[in-house]
């Protein structure tokens, strides 16, 4: 099974407009279709460190489907972008009639989990 036309939700954001915030509480992922979007978190002096650029095909918000607690970072549309939603329903539906469905979202996890240990490693 994949996701049907009929079962993608897609929303359209403008350049400069907040796609998720960090802090909000999530419960549906996101896939860019089309335009570029940055990553950034709120450093603690009120500064933004840019953690990464996505682009199209990328996946983001997996945390938030998953657990459902609040947004480890903000995304923001550097140019006009359009995102297909992955609702908690679809993961579920997907999980449990096509488990190798979600090895995109898996995948992206683990990418973003060994680079996250790279980046702890260089500072001890």
């Amino acid at each position: 099974m994949s996701l049907q036309k009929s079962e993608k939700l897609i929303k359209e954001f403008d350049e400069g407009e907040i796609i998720i915030r960090e802090g909000d509480l999530g419960d549906c992922a996101y896939i860019l279709e089309s335009g570029r979007a940055k990553v950034f978190k709120k450093l603690p002096n009120g500064d933004q460190q840019v953690v990464g650029v996505l682009v199209a095909n990328a996946i983001f918000g997996e945390l938030g489907l998953i657990d459902r607690l609040p947004r480890s970072a903000t995304v923001k549309a550097l140019e006009n972008c359009k995102v297909s939603i992955l609702t908690q329903r679809t993961f579920n539906t997907l999980a449990k009639s096509c488990p190798k469905a979600l090895m995109p979202i898996l995948k992206v996890l683990t990418t973003r989990l060994r680079n996250t240990l790279k980046i702890v490693e260089k500072y001890n």
